[in-house]
């Protein structure tokens, strides 16, 4: 139970100086030796860079955020300005030297206050001691000061002695609020620092480099988190997995983690191969139905797919003085003779990164240059943007009016639905295919050929067609792709645009078989880098047989992973299809989406 908040009881008559002197001096040696590296002072009356002002300490930030951003931005007009009219920039105004003066000091209050612990966790990684001080005195007096308002009965409170605590000694602390048979145990140390992140003297992301211990961090900020929100993060895991390996790279102030199931549908007979394929999903009915597709394709031969495309884009924007000194760029660009050039500058970025080709679009005075380029076995994002930044610097020394307004401008497009990856493609372009012989579609599929043709074209063609659809003429891709990519690690955020998918299908050999065939200009994937190298992940590109990076042909395992979710869709296009013409869809979501637990009765027991 949460305890209400300490209320100091009166003190009793001081001791006389001696006594005192020789009861802390006593106490003193038992102190430092027992405890496990030093409390975080709650109390502490240090000077702040906050008190630079007599306000309020919102009203002091806000003050400087606000003075510091007016100047900057000051400075930078004016400097454009002196740039577009060949001015000096050490010739200064009264007014410049002002916002020059007004940005120093109102950065060095900036860094004083928010700076400095965050560059220290940066540079500096403390050991497990960090919390220990080089004084002992100043450590002495805030041990003496937090163990004096201790939780102890009304009648201890009133002993002014300091009781040696055991080497070991741990905090139980029972807590209704959260959960009501469980006992929390944790360290003293653990609990200090837990209120000082309630109290926020330590920032919640700071945590992994102050203690070096990622595991024990996301244990505080979660426990912290609960005591901040009164809520109970009881359903949420937190053991058996591996936080160092998220540090840095995938995600930021851990708590816990999700469970997700993943089924595995196949196998999938693509290209003459069989895949068992890995789909995390909460969805019931999912996983079995691409699974029968699967089983139709198999007993027909299998799939056959093709690459068309492998390309990763990125679209920064720029603007000029006037629309002529932005077309005169364009024409540059687009200009062969000046594209090896370009090739050379914008391939150092990697090894792996290669230059495809430049489109660009203009409005007005703006133009929108769009990169594309090959990027290995990595989904290419910051392969790609790393190479248009060089282009771009490379392009400042002819076209000294540009002004880069984003190194995206969302003419790329990245996680948006767009015509322009829709028409051009982006990531890889996939056509994936099988014919399905009629006694499977009829056994198997329990349908006609007839019905899935007509089917297909009154809703994934002429309905798609009616609601307005950009890249949606299918039945649900989006389904297949966004379980195959949380399960392989991939940016669940790009299933955006990697769902673009047209389904197609016809009546061959005299009306008697189904050809069908999904086409998708713009899979996103990757087999090295973000998510994929977690274990989990990783697991299931291994099983898939794509784990990491190609060694014999760069970009093989990524352009094999899209073609399996190429191949996967297929399989998911099919059966649902079959199941929408045979009317099943409303019974097997009754049979396989709906629980016949008491979820009421198993949350009590």
């Amino acid at each position: 139970m949460l305890s209400s908040p300490r209320r100091r009881l009166p003190s009793p008559p001081p001791a006389p100086p001696e006594m005192e002197s020789h009861h802390r001096r006593s106490n003193a040696s038992s102190v430092r030796s027992h405890k496990p590296t030093r409390p975080i002072a709650l109390d502490d009356d240090s000077t702040k860079a906050s008190d630079a002002l007599p306000l309020p300490l919102y009203l002091t930030n806000a003050f400087f955020f606000t003075l510091f951003f007016s100047a900057v931005y000051f400075l930078l007009c004016r400097w454009r300005e002196k740039i577009r009219s060949s001015t000096p920039l050490h010739v200064v105004t009264f007014s410049e030297i002002i916002a020059i003066l007004a940005s120093i000091a109102s950065f060095i209050y900036l860094l004083g206050f928010f700076g400095i612990d965050f560059v220290q966790s940066l540079v500096l990684r403390p050991s497990a001691d960090v919390w220990a001080s080089e004084e002992d005195e100043v450590e002495n007096e805030v041990l003496l000061r937090n163990e004096d308002v201790r939780k102890v009965p009304c009648g201890q409170a009133l002993d002014r002695s300091l009781r040696t605590l055991p080497p070991s000694a741990t905090i139980v602390t029972a807590e209704k609020v959260f959960d009501e048979m469980r006992m929390k145990v944790m360290t003293e140390e653990d609990e200090e620092i837990i209120r000082s992140v309630v109290t926020g003297l330590t920032p919640s992301y700071s945590l992994e480099s102050k203690l070096g211990d990622c595991r024990r961090a996301a244990a505080i900020r979660r426990e912290a988190l609960q005591r901040l929100t009164g809520k109970s993060l009881s359903g949420l895991p937190l053991d058996g997995f591996d936080y160092e390996s998220i540090l840095g790279q995938c995600c930021e102030m851990p708590v816990g983690y999700v469970q997700i199931p993943v089924g595995i549908a196949g196998p999938l007979l693509l290209d003459g191969r069989e895949y068992s394929v890995p789909m995390a999903t909460t969805e019931g009915c999912l996983v079995a139905s691409t699974n029968r597709g699967c089983k139709a394709i198999h007993l027909s031969g299998g799939a056959t797919s093709v690459l068309l495309r492998d390309g990763m884009t990125r679209a920064p924007v720029v603007r000029f003085g006037t629309a002529k000194r932005a077309a005169d760029l364009k024409l540059y660009l687009e200009d062969p003779e000046n594209f090896e050039t370009l090739s050379v500058v914008f391939n150092r970025s990697s090894r792996f990164a290669r230059l495809q080709g430049i489109k660009c679009a203009i409005a007005g005075k703006n133009l929108y240059l769009r990169f594309s380029c090959f990027t290995g076995d990595a989904m290419g994002m910051n392969m790609v943007s790393k190479g248009v930044q060089n282009v771009l610097d490379f392009l400042q020394s002819d076209f000294p009016d540009m002004d880069v307004i984003g190194i995206s401008g969302n003419f790329c497009s990245d996680k948006k639905p767009a015509a322009v990856n829709w028409i051009e493609g982006r990531g890889k372009s996939v056509v994936c295919e099988a014919i399905i012989k009629g006694d499977l579609v009829r056994k198997v599929l329990k349908t006609s050929v007839e019905s899935l043709v007509e089917l297909n074209m009154l809703k994934n063609l002429t309905g798609s067609a009616m609601a307005g659809a950009l890249g949606g003429f299918n039945a649900h891709a989006s389904n297949i792709v966004s379980a195959v990519y949380i399960a392989t690690g991939q940016d669940p955020a790009q299933n955006v645009e990697s769902s673009h998918c047209i389904t197609m299908m016809e009546a061959v050999n005299d009306g008697n078989d189904l050809h069908v065939s999904v086409t998708m200009p713009s899979i996103e994937v990757g087999t090295v880098g973000g998510g994929t190298q977690l274990a989990s992940q990783s697991a299931c590109l291994n099983l898939l047989g794509v784990k990491g990076a190609s060694k014999e042909s760069p970009g093989a395992n990524s352009r094999l992973l899209a073609s399996i979710v190429a191949g996967a869709v297929l399989a998911g296009e099919l059966s649902l299809m079959s199941a929408l013409a045979a009317g099943q869809l409303v019974k097997s979501h009754m049979k396989y989406n709906r629980s016949s637990k008491d979820v009421s009765k198993a949350a009590s027991s």
